[in-house]
């Protein structure tokens, strides 16, 4: 199947002069952490070929940071963007929401219509915060068949233009999924940096959400989004098991069964739920101006293509977890709508990548992208890995 038009973001890609060479690969469905089908096969990440990329965007970040393109494209609901670069070592930028159009970035044979998002959003990965923005600059702006026929874009500018000015809140701990020990020492160690440079950081605020309610609300409405085309049995199946679980599991798990068959009404409660966190993050960053945070809870893991996706295990630091509790870290930004850049931080001791995650105010993209440029300059940013 060929759609019978470009995305209006590759349009506009194509506009400004970009050189289109191919599209990467993707995982069954954009609902995995890994980029691999029966199609195109695995991709595997250039860092180390028995570890995953990352997914959505994951033959995107292997491309990048293996040298094949200067830029790339991609989507994010569940860390889509994120993952990949904190996997391969590259940057990428989660926009605020509905920042960038979303016209024919669809599943195929699905009309090309303009529209507004709820969770997933398009967005830049390059090899530098500096190409981020350039990209953004292009693909961002309101489709001219819908917002635009009456707005014009004008994001504000970046909050400080030094570094040393910047409000910084780390966090390196959830509730809901443990960080491994490596992803957090590398986050301690930018934070450490940044404060002998003069910055402001903190490690809790007065006006800090409650982030495991946050979080769920966030994967109850994912679930239900991607629950939408459920089979009739399926449901049924679904329903049952979400009927037998404790009101007492508060678990990611049990949040992902709810989601998945929840009636428009409860869909309706739990996004006026989502509206008053969304508030609460927007005035925290009154406060702050970035929040630092993990992209991942751990480094790229090794490959796991087992069935049913469900039963995978996620292996931080010698102890098993859900493979979904890895949805932890998108849980501030996508459901706030909240821009997020991801950038290389530092490797783990068997030469991995570490990222970051970048999260600012909604519509403060220029202050996250231009956060990560200046930490870029002052300590460095993507090395090519040794292939």
């Amino acid at each position: 199947w060929h759609p019978d038009a470009d995305a209006l973001t590759v349009q506009r890609l194509k506009a400004a002069g970009a050189i289109v060479i191919g599209k990467t690969n993707v995982p069954l469905g954009l609902t995995d952490w890994q980029s691999y089908n029966e199609i195109y096969g695995t991709t595997n990440n250039p860092w180390d070929v028995s570890r995953t990329p990352g997914g959505s965007s994951g033959g995107a970040a292997a491309a990048l940071a293996a040298g094949y393109v200067a830029l790339e494209l991609g989507s994010d609901i569940g860390g889509s963007l994120r993952a990949p670069a904190h996997y391969c070592g590259v940057f990428s930028h989660k926009p605020s929401l509905d920042l960038v159009p979303q016209r024919g970035s669809g599943p195929p044979q699905t009309p090309a219509i303009p529209g507004r998002g709820d969770l997933a959003v398009t967005g830049p990965m390059a090899r530098s915060a500096a190409d981020l923005a350039l990209e953004l600059a292009v693909v961002a702006g309101p489709d001219e068949l819908m917002d635009g026929i009456g707005y014009k874009l004008a994001l504000p500018p970046p909050r400080h233009d030094k570094l040393a000015d910047f409000r910084v809140l780390v966090i390196d701990k959830h509730p809901l999924c443990p960080t491994a020990v490596n992803v957090s020492a590398a986050l301690d160690g930018l934070a450490d940096r940044l404060g002998k440079l003069g910055c402001t950081f903190l490690r809790t605020s007065p006006k800090m959400p409650d982030l495991a309610r946050t979080t769920r609300n966030y994967v109850e409405l994912l679930a239900a989004s991607l629950g939408a085309d459920t089979s009739p049995e399926d449901r049924l199946r679904i329903e049952a098991a979400a009927q037998a679980l404790s009101p007492d599991d508060l678990s990611l798990q049990a949040a992902l069964l709810r989601g998945q068959t929840m009636s428009h009404a409860a869909w309706i409660r739990t996004s006026g739920i989502r509206g008053g966190l969304r508030a609460a993050w927007q005035a925290l960053f009154g406060d702050v101006d970035v929040l630092l945070c993990p992209p991942m809870p751990t480094v790229a893991f090794r490959h796991d293509h087992s069935s049913p996706q469900r039963a995978r295990q996620l292996d931080i630091d010698g102890n098993m977890f859900p493979y979904f509790d890895q949805l932890a870290w998108a849980g501030i930004a996508t459901p706030n709508g909240l821009p997020a850049t991801t950038m290389p931080i530092g490797r783990s001791d068997s030469g991995l990548p570490i990222g970051v995650q970048i999260i600012g105010g909604f519509l403060q993209d220029h202050t996250t992208i231009v956060f990560a440029e200046m930490v870029e300059r002052e300590f460095g940013g993507f090395t090519p890995p040794p292939i």
